[in-house]
């Protein structure tokens, strides 16, 4: 078999196999006669049926089977001889391969392109400054930050007379049926008349109510009747709505209460323990704002420092052919520049991490999925979760395939970007937390 090799401008090589009958004759023979082992035709013993109706039956798919293997076994050592790092994997050359007629040649020529990984370096000193940002609370932040607090922990409570947005629990009544304790909130009303019907009203008054003119979607409707959507149509619309309850939304009290939900039980027992508690909730939110906006920064100085020049239009080849079609070169097009700044990043990072020898270990991971979980709970207002209750989440995250390898890219970014970190000169710069916000969005 005859290789030959060709380095294009664009970073990629155009490799030519050329196969011979010679070259696959044997593979292509032990094939055949693994098939005739495996074959068990009537009128012949299992395994002994004769070469010529092998071939007939299996012919075709053994000779693509040893080309192939060859090819593999070719594109491989080529890669490995000439000790390329590639990106992707060898793409059919769409303008040099010739159609392969499969019936009458016995001798191929294949043509692939393979696309090397370019060298670049990344040097970096005291002279490289980089910008980090720092935020003051003012006065203002401070107050809007404690009203959200108190929104966040807020809760519905009874009221006496229905306004606008309030929650409300009727009774829907017609002739002898009577569903009870029906949850209507006045925010899912799409007609204004007959939402218009629940302003002003106190509990014990009755009014009558089109549920189909008020709930429009077939789900929330079906949920307030207690039925199945299908049930819908056959149902008279016209009910006797009596109100049972009134809640409104509101905010939580600067009590007792708010402070055990907010910090633990006990840990905080005044307004001022309450306020220095809460700058520093502030403060936490800021470093990570500030953090998160760093390694933005951080990428995109280092992407253009490095300067890394990719064979671009291989690439796309690539996406197309890895994601078997799932998505049109036009749909890759569009994307392509947020694919190209995260594989220079991807590049960036693998190579000081192993130029610097940086290793993610156990406790790295551990201590990323802790910030994961806790992150999860506090969304759903769990702030003071259990150290055992944590690190058993934590535990669950990491024996996750997926979710472990996404916690490793990010434990390994927090190594690169500390060691970039230690490198350079940071640049504090203050800025309005509004304005962080802006960039960050």
């Amino acid at each position: 078999m005859k290789v030959t090799s060709r380095n294009n401008e664009d970073l990629t090589i155009t490799l030519s196999l050329s196969i011979e009958k010679n070259d696959y004759a044997d593979k292509h023979k032990k094939m055949l006669n693994d098939y005739r082992r495996k074959t068990d035709l009537k009128g012949f013993r299992k395994g002994m049926a004769p070469m010529s109706i092998i071939e007939k039956m299996h012919g075709r798919t053994a000779l693509l089977d040893a080309v192939n293997g060859l090819i593999s076994e070719s594109l491989n050592n080529y890669i490995n001889e000439n000790k390329l790092n590639i990106i992707g994997e060898p793409l059919s050359n769409e303008k040099e391969q010739k159609p392969i007629d499969w019936e009458n040649e016995t001798d191929y020529e294949f043509v692939f392109d393979i696309a090397n990984a370019p060298q670049f370096e990344i040097n970096l000193g005291k002279e490289d400054k980089f910008i980090r940002y720092s935020i003051e609370a003012n006065d203002k932040e401070k107050d809007k930050y404690r009203s959200n607090l108190l929104k966040q922990y807020g809760g519905l409570k009874d009221t006496d007379v229905v306004e606008d947005e309030d929650f409300v629990i009727a009774d829907l009544i017609q002739g002898e049926n009577r569903i009870e304790k029906s949850y209507i909130s006045l925010k899912t009303i799409d007609n204004q008349k007959e939402k218009k019907k629940f302003l002003g009203k106190k509990v014990g008054d009755a009014f009558q109510l089109n549920v189909e003119k008020a709930f429009s979607n077939e789900t929330d409707r079906a949920a307030l009747l207690k039925v199945k959507k299908e049930e819908l149509s056959a149902i008279d619309p016209e009910y006797t709505a009596e109100i049972r309850e009134i809640k409104r939304f509101a905010d939580a009290e600067l009590n007792q209460e708010f402070f055990d939900r907010l910090f633990g039980p006990g840990v905080v027992k005044t307004i001022e323990e309450f306020e220095s508690g809460m700058l520093g909730k502030m403060d936490r939110e800021y470093i990570q704002e500030r953090d998160f906006r760093f390694v933005i920064d951080t990428r995109e100085k280092l992407i253009e420092k490095a300067d890394i020049k990719l064979p671009e239009n291989f690439l796309k080849r690539w996406l197309f052919t890895a994601n078997e079609g799932k998505y049109t070169i036009e749909e890759i097009e569009k994307e392509f520049h947020l694919f190209m700044k995260d594989f220079r990043w991807q590049m960036i990072k693998g190579k000081i991490a192993k130029d610097n020898k940086l290793q993610v270990t156990k406790d790295d991971l551990m201590d990323n999925a802790k910030k994961i979980a806790s992150y999860q709970f506090a969304m759903y207002g769990l702030n003071n979760v259990p150290v055992e209750q944590l690190d058993r989440y934590a535990e669950s995250l990491l024996s996750d395939e997926k979710e472990q390898r996404r916690i490793f890219e990010k434990a390994e970014e927090d190594l690169v970007i500390d060691f970039v970190k230690d490198k350079v000169t940071l640049v504090d710069k203050k800025i309005a937390r509004e304005e962080l916000q802006k960039l960050n969005n």
